[in-house]
C-alpha cells in the first residue's frame, strides 16, 4: 500500500546473489562497483536482482503467513525472508542505453516490474494477517511471466530487500542505470489505521475496513516523462476496466487527510502522486499500481487467487502491447 505520508514504495537492498560468505569477503569491493543489474530468467520464474551487501543464496520462494501482529500506530510489520535463487552472473552495467525513439521493440524494451516493499518492511498487512509484500510478489512475478511470454523477453523482475526510506534510491538506480524503458511497481492497498475496525480471525484479533475496495494506478507530474507515464497509466487503468474491475475512489475524499491525491481520470482511477521517490526520480515513464484492497476482507480472498492474478496480469500484458502498437504507429505515420 502507499504507507502515511509517502506511501507507497518502500524498500531495501538490492541483492547480489554470491557462492558463498569467503567468496563474498575477497570480492566485496568489486561486487560494490558492479552493484545493480537485472538479469534475463526464463518465463514463470522471478528474475531476481543482486545485493552486492549480501553473501548467501537460497531458492526464491514467497514468504509465508505471518505470526499475530502487535497493535501499533501506523501499519504493523513483521520480517518475512525470502528464500533467494541460487547464484547467476552479473549483467554489464556498462550495456548500451537503450534507444529514446518512439520504437518499441518487444524483444528488447526493458520493463522493470518492481515488487513494492521488502521482506523486513512488508507493507500493510491484510485482514487475515499476511504481509502486503507477499501479495506484491506474487502478483509481479505473474506480470512478469505473461509481459515475457507475449514476447516482451526484457521484462525483469526487480525485489530488494531491508528497511524502506535506504532502497528508495537503490530502486531508482537500477531503473536509471540498466537503463529501463518503462517502470512498473507493484503494490496491494489498504487503509489509515483510523478507518480500521477490529475482528477474530483464527482465534485472534485482527484488522479490516470493508469499506473500501478496488484498484488504483498512480503517476507523479513530475517524473521525467509524465506524459508517457500517463499514458501508459491510462491503458493499464482501460485493460483493468474492461475486465469488469472497479477502482478505489476514496483518494479524493477528505477521510483519507494527508493521504488524498488528485484523480486524474474518473473513468479509468489514475491518481497523481508527485512526491513517490520511484515515480518522480525515474528517467523513464514509470507507473505505480495498487491492484486492491487486502484489508477489505472479501477483495484480500479474491487478490490472493490465481484467477485474480491472472486477470491483472492479463490487463497489464495487454496495456503493453497497445502502447508498443500506439508507438509503431507514430513511428509510420512519419
Amino acid at each position: 500500500m502507499l504507507p502515511k505520508g509517502a506511501k507507497g514504495i518502500t524498500s531495501g537492498k538490492v541483492r547480489l546473489l554470491s557462492s558463498g560468505r569467503k567468496w563474498f569477503r575477497r570480492h566485496a569491493a568489486m561486487s560494490a562497483a558492479v552493484a545493480i543489474f537485472l538479469l534475463p530468467v526464463e518465463a514463470g520464474h522471478a528474475g531476481w536482482l543482486s545485493d552486492v551487501f549480501k553473501g548467501t543464496s537460497k531458492s526464491a520462494e514467497a514468504p509465508k503467513r505471518n505470526a499475530a501482529p502487535k497493535r501499533a500506530s501506523g501499519p504493523v510489520r513483521h520480517a518475512v525472508e525470502p528464500r533467494r535463487r541460487a547464484a547467476i552472473p552479473v549483467a554489464d552495467a556498462s550495456a548500451p542505453s537503450a534507444s529514446k525513439s518512439l520504437t518499441c521493440d518487444p524483444a528488447r524494451f526493458r520493463i522493470v516490474v518492481d515488487v513494492g516493499h521488502t521482506a523486513k518492511s512488508e507493507g500493510a498487512i491484510s485482514a487475515r494477517n499476511v504481509a502486503e509484500f507477499v501479495f506484491n510478489l506474487h502478483l509481479a512475478q505473474r506480470i512478469e511471466q505473461k509481459l515475457k511470454a507475449e514476447g516482451f523477453a526484457g521484462t525483469r523482475l526487480l525485489v530488494t530487500e531491508g528497511r524502506a526510506r535506504p532502497s528508495l534510491a537503490r530502486r531508482v538506480n537500477v531503473a536509471n542505470k540498466m537503463p529501463a524503458d518503462l517502470f512498473l511497481s507493484i503494490h496491494h492497498d489498504s487503509v489509515p489505521d483510523k478507518l480500521l475496525e477490529d475482528w477474530e480471525f483464527e482465534g485472534k484479533k485482527r484488522h479490516f475496513s470493508d469499506r473500501f475496495s478496488g484498484y488504483s494506478v498512480f503517476v507523479a507530474r513530475t517524473n521525467a516523462d509524465f506524459k508517457t507515464s500517463l499514458a501508459f497509466a491510462e491503458l493499464i487503468g482501460k485493460e483493468l476496466k474492461g475486465r469488469g474491475l472497479e477502482y478505489a475512489k476514496q483518494f479524493t475524499m477528505p477521510i483519507m487527510g494527508k493521504n488524498q491525491h488528485p484523480l486524474l481520470n474518473k473513468e479509468t482511477g489514475v491518481y497523481s502522486y508527485d512526491k513517490l521517490i520511484v515515480l518522480k526520480d525515474t528517467r523513464m515513464p514509470a507507473v505505480l499500481l495498487e491492484a486492491g484492497s487486502i484489508i477489505n476482507r472479501d477483495e484480500e480472498l479474491k487478490m490472493d487467487s490465481p484467477e485474480r492474478r491472472d486477470l491483472i496480469a492479463g490487463g497489464v500484458a495487454a496495456a503493453m502491447q497497445k502502447f508498443c502498437d500506439a508507438r509503431r504507429a507514430v513511428v509510420a505515420q512519419h
